[in-house]
């Protein structure tokens, strides 16, 4: 190619407005579902290798044979007859109630109870399986850490379906203590009840309370001050307590989720506090209520050698409290169970972990077996607060694509007018067009988008000048385009506009980068031809994701579809493993509330599922009453100024904008489909057939939420 400066011709005159009509200006096409691809068409099982769906959702989620993706509630022992289309679920529970459906708005939240038991018997069933094969002399019993996730039916469901191996809850403040000693009436007596966080009076009173009902509760020491509480607490009660204490080890591991370890973090006990908590329950004569050693390295722990170093050096401090005298009976190794978010079973990564279940299980119990043998001490009881690995994975986010960013050009408009453009231009400007053109006839075109570049910033400052118009403006833009296209520069990124808020519905994204997968839960079995980012609904540039698993920064996507009436077709998206901490995190920005809700079981009926409980997402004046405003006088404000100003010659008219602010109130903030819109009819009498349904949705035990009464006016 010769040099740029051998490209610049003054002398070339300017190309007729076809002059680039020559051009092959499309890029290669895009693989459709007949496409072969490495011999063979797009398939499901391509975009299930291209999404890494069986990396990061073995053994619980694969895509169908009709590309759509699919939940296998039982995981690997799930029978073909027994998974359940993600789709038909969506469908189930948005499609309106006159056509079978539950009208539900989105986004949703869909929970799989099959899963989440079967994630806690995998649990359980792999540290029983090291118990056994080690020869461990004690048992494991884990407890939930209620702050992954409160919902009042995930904790029940755990409190229910470990009862029969003594699994029970982990609270860190005063209302998560209530829900716990709430939930666990109804479980194994055996069930631990572990009270961590900062504590005060009425904490440890309420503790202590627990224990008097007969629940198996251990108070456990985050700071050296705890202790004269519970002491005195204890003895104004009559209540003889049951104490843990946490250590702070010197094991740390440096990942993003490694923050809360080592001797800086934030809570627990250094030797020297461990030390004076054991002479000071000597003098009080309560050594034998010292019965738990807890810590925590940090969340998503990479790799066993490291938790197998934290879980020794716990061991040795268990090990000297025996040796003191404590009455020990229990280790918490407290959370660190990882979760594979991008399938790539690396140790490298904060979104990945280089284990299975069965190999934590065998190196905590190998670890605490050997330094126990060692010291001659009593195998303990080992738990574990493993929350993120019990409830990530039996929750889906799904979200809908409104409509998607066009970087289409239109040759047909860029060729009307171009001459005119090219009049416009002023001489520098025009030198760089007939570059441009001069080098588009020999064929150069890395010169031709440097041109094109050059061209596009000198109209640029034109029309910042005043110099050029904006259809001038919009011509280059359009040239560019054409350019672009013509010597094969890949399609920009796409947009995706997306009914969701990222704060409210995936604050870890924002907040700390948590990457979680995402991909269109159908049209799975067309190739995806456009890469995008996911952009939500809030007035806020970090509304939108961009990150996604596997480093990329793009996400392969199909285009959307119209369906004749002026919208796009329905294309829904789901992020998956995020079962943990994105419900308890998300916030009101905007006053984007939370998503509707779905339980779902496997059923043998015909679609093999049943929606066991639909809850539909907070209103507007829902998401108002949480920032303290009042709803209830804020409609009458609206409806005193509709009669004050709105047409006093239409009533019909007043009445039917009134009961479209009404309906407002009702509604979720998230966007709807047109014709859910009342205020759509206020200027047409109110004749019109646009009223959204008002009929709640009904609750799995027929019970309805409440209307407000003073809102229906028709």
């Amino acid at each position: 190619m010769p040099a740029l400066s051998c490209c610049v011709d003054a002398a070339v005159p300017p190309p007729s407005p076809y002059a680039f009509a020559g051009w092959d200006t499309t890029l290669p096409a895009p693989l459709s579902p007949t496409t072969a691809v490495n011999g063979a068409a797009w398939s499901p099982d391509h975009s299930a290798l291209l999404y890494r769906v069986d990396g990061w959702g073995a053994p619980y989620f694969t895509v169908n044979s009709n590309g759509n993706v699919a939940v296998r509630p039982y995981g690997a022992d799930t029978l073909a007859h027994e998974e359940i289309d993600l789709l038909k679920v969506v469908k189930k529970a948005s499609d309106p109630k006159t056509s079978g459906g539950l009208g539900l708005q989105l986004p949703l939240v869909v929970r799989f109870p099959d899963v989440l038991k079967n994630r806690l018997e995998s649990l359980q069933s792999s540290f029983e399986f090291a118990v056994q094969s080690q020869g461990y002399q004690s048992h494991y019993q884990g407890v939930y850490p209620v702050k992954c996730n409160q919902d009042k039916f995930v904790v029940e469901d755990i409190v229910k379906f470990g009862s029969g191996f003594r699994f029970g809850l982990e609270a860190g403040s005063k209302p998560e203590l209530l829900l716990a000693m709430s939930c666990l009436c109804n479980g194994s007596p055996d069930a631990l009840l572990i009270c961590n966080g900062f504590k005060d009076v009425e904490y440890i009173s309420l503790a202590l309370v627990a224990r008097k009902l007969q629940l198996n509760t251990v108070i456990v020491l985050e700071q050296e001050e705890e202790l004269d509480i519970v002491i005195n607490v204890s003895e104004k009660l009559g209540i003889r307590p049951v104490i843990g204490l946490r250590a702070k080890l010197r094991t740390k591991h440096s990942g993003h989720f490694g923050s809360t370890s080592g001797e800086k973090g934030k809570f627990g006990l250094t030797t020297m506090q461990i030390l004076r908590v054991v002479k000071k329950l000597q003098q009080y004569e309560m050594l034998d209520c010292l019965q738990l050693l807890h810590f925590h390295i940090g969340s998503q722990i990479p790799s066993t050698s490291l938790l197998a170093d934290g879980v020794s050096e716990a061991a040795q401090i268990y090990s000297e409290l025996v040796r003191l005298g404590a009455g020990m009976r229990v280790i918490d190794i407290g959370g660190g169970l990882g979760i594979d978010y991008d399938g790539s079973k690396s140790q490298d990564s904060d979104v990945s972990v280089a284990y299975t279940l069965q190999e934590y299980a065998s190196a905590v119990v190998e670890s605490i077996r050997l330094v126990c043998d060692r010291k001659g001490v009593s195998h303990p009881i080992i738990c574990s607060e493993s929350g993120r690995a019990i409830v990530s994975h039996h929750s889906i986010l799904v979200f809908q694509a409104v409509s998607a960013s066009s970087h289409d050009s239109s040759p047909p408009a860029l060729s009307v007018g171009l001459q005119y453009f090219v009049e416009q231009l002023a001489d520098e400007a025009l030198i760089d067009y007939q570059n441009l053109s001069a080098a588009a006839i020999r064929g150069e075109h890395e010169t031709c988008l440097l041109y094109a570049d050059k061209l596009k910033q000198r109209c640029v400052e034109q029309f910042k000048e005043g110099s050029l118009g904006i259809e001038q403006l919009a011509a280059v833009d359009d040239l560019c385009e054409v350019v672009s296209k013509a010597v094969g520069v890949p399609d920009p990124i796409h947009t995706y506009h997306v009914n969701v808020s990222v704060f409210t519905s995936i604050p870890d994204f924002w907040g700390i980068q948590q990457l979680f997968p995402i991909l269109p839960i159908h049209r799975l079995d067309e190739t995806p031809s456009v890469r995008g980012i996911l952009s939500d609904l809030t007035c806020d540039s970090d509304g939108k994701i961009d990150k996604f698993i596997g480093g990329e920064s793009s996400l392969p996507l199909h285009k959307l579809e119209g369906n004749g009436g002026g919208e796009c077709a329905p294309y829904y998206l789901g992020m998956f493993l995020g079962g943990a901490y994105e419900e308890a995190l998300g916030g009101v920005h905007n006053l984007f509330g939370g998503p509707s809700v779905v339980r779902v079981s496997q059923s043998d009926g015909p679609h093999s599922f049943a929606v066991t409980r639909a809850m539909p997402g907070p209103s507007c004046g829902d998401v108002l009453r949480v920032m303290h405003h009042e709803p209830e006088l804020m409609f009458q404000t609206l409806k005193h100024r509709v009669e004050e100003y709105a047409d006093d010659g239409d009533v019909k008219s007043n009445v039917s904008i009134i009961n479209g602010l009404a309906s407002c109130f009702n509604n979720m903030p998230y966007l709807a489909a047109a014709e859910t819109c009342r205020l759509t009819t206020a200027g047409s009498g109110g004749g019109g057939g646009n009223y959204c349904d008002d009929d709640s949705i009904a609750s799995s035990d027929g019970a309805e939420d409440e209307q407000w009464s003073y809102l229906q006016w028709i």
